[in-house]
């Protein structure tokens, strides 16, 4: 059974997609891009305030999905400029402390609404 996820705590889904879907004891969160919920525009800075962001909605999608960042396994980061790697990664490192998930990082030639960074995830659920 598939179960969708969706939170107005992050930003909505800008298509035919869900926020998260939950299933078989697992939760596939969608990419998540650096949008203000409460705007519903990009946070204003660089890559390090975006990841910020990006994570923080990542989590919001989590939460409504009974669980949270430390029950990531997996993560996928899309950079739009590998350039930026190092200082997404000093982000990320502080959301990911103690048991940090498995990682690809890809650069991509472009993301939605010109992004300079998105990140999906799948984590593991007990509810």
């Amino acid at each position: 059974m598939r179960v969708k996820i969706q939170t107005e705590h992050a930003p909505a889904a800008i298509g035919p997609y869900s926020q998260a879907i939950k299933a078989g004891g697992f939760v596939f969160a969608s990419g998540q891009i650096p949008i203000d919920p409460q705007t519903s525009e990009f946070v204003a800075g660089g890559i390090r305030e975006q990841t910020e962001q990006v994570l923080r909605n990542l989590a919001a999608v989590l939460e409504a999905a009974g669980c949270g960042l430390d029950q990531v396994v997996k993560t996928t980061v899309f950079l739009a400029d590998m350039g930026d790697f190092a200082a997404m990664n000093e982000v990320y490192g502080n959301f990911f402390t103690d048991v940090p998930p498995a990682r690809a990082t890809v650069a991509a030639a472009a993301l939605p609404r010109n992004a300079r960074v998105e990140i999906e995830a799948i984590a593991v659920v007990s509810k």
